[in-house]
């Protein structure tokens, strides 16, 4: 099942800008391990899900996986053919927007090699280029 908010204020949003990097949601908070964004883009709930099953199934069953970004945006498309005019199209599919420094997934209660193996499993659905960091110790 696709991630999704249960209602919003506004059924379409305008396109906007991914500049500069993460200022929020840059570190690991809940796990041991995660897998940060080095790059901008959308990553589409679809995109998010097929992370959660590659890593769930890696796992079987041990250890805990948070998953990061929400799918908040609603991304529209206009069906192929249609003449321009009409209106903005309905809703296509949901888009959560991550910047440069974004962690996307974070993992605890298994060993660093394990952890890296799920996420470089989880990277490769992502449409962006990501970099395994552990947690850091607060002094």
């Amino acid at each position: 099942m696709p991630r999704m908010p249960k209602r919003i204020k506004y059924r379409k949003q305008m396109r906007g800008k991914l500049k500069g990097n993460a200022t929020r949601g840059n570190y690991v908070a809940f796990g041991e391990y995660g897998l940060q964004a080095l790059e901008s883009h959308w990553v589409t709930a679809r995109q998010i899900e097929a992370g959660r099953i590659a890593a769930q199934h890696f796992l079987r069953r041990q250890g805990k996986v948070f998953i990061r970004v929400f799918t908040d945006k609603p991304i529209s498309k206009k069906p192929l053919e249609t003449r321009m005019g009409k209106g903005k199209a309905d809703t296509d599919y949901w888009a959560a927007r991550v910047k440069p420094g974004t962690m996307l997934y974070e993992i605890s209660g298994v060993t660093e090699d394990i952890a890296k193996q799920t996420l470089a499993r989880i990277a490769h659905k992502m449409p962006v280029r990501c970099r395994f960091v552990g947690r850091r110790i607060a002094v």
